[in-house]
């Protein structure tokens, strides 16, 4: 399975620079077959839901795993939908806002291909994945969107964080309502046409 979805990401990357010449005669962007460390799977997760997806994906692919960590952790006040006064709430109608984060992805060069996750806030990305994405160069990578969410769909957040990550190539984005790990790898294997 972790072949399959390794040689399908190696497989667009190169249709995509050859078509493009961004790939400029060399192998920068290429995605080898044979090895896992070039997938990150970065994710975000203030309730474990998105975290326990991306651990799938992890194990699916053999990728390595990267939590989005908040500066300042978000609270179960903090997330509450029903009150319109909330920090979480205050973010998504920002649309300046960019939470800061702790750390960050030692050797982001290296990757080619990221399996970005989050859960749907307010039918959006949460602003913390936008500091994510406005921190680095993604220019030639693969970013592959994840999301967790009870009924908003990935669409709301796919045109935003696309805007935020030009030169990025970007594949169909998914939504997981529930964190089944059959659910993840079909999508995975999904991935290989």
């Amino acid at each position: 399975m972790k072949k399959k979805f390794i040689i399908l990401i190696a497989t667009l990357c190169s249709l995509v620079f050859a078509l493009s010449a961004c790939g400029g005669g060399d192998d920068k962007g290429k995605l080898d077959p044979t090895d896992p460390s070039k997938i990150l799977i970065a994710y975000f997760s203030a309730t474990g839901n998105t975290e326990k997806v991306a651990g799938y994906i992890a194990e699916a692919t053999g990728g390595t795993l990267y939590e989005i960590v908040p500066q300042i952790s978000y609270t179960q006040e903090d997330l509450n939908y029903s009150d319109h006064t909330t920090r979480a709430t205050a973010e998504q109608n920002d649309p300046d806002a960019r939470p800061a984060i702790q750390g960050s992805v030692e050797n982001m060069a290296e990757y080619d291909v990221i399996c970005l996750g989050y859960p749907i806030w307010w039918g959006e990305a949460p602003k913390i994945i936008y500091t994510f994405l406005e921190s680095y160069d993604f220019s030639g990578k693969t970013i592959v969107p994840f999301c967790t969410s009870g009924s908003s769909p990935i669409s709301g957040s796919l045109s935003d964080i696309q805007a935020l990550a030009s030169g990025a190539i970007f594949l169909s984005g998914k939504r997981f309502s529930s964190t089944s790990k059959s659910e993840v790898e079909e999508w995975v294997n999904g991935l290989n046409g």
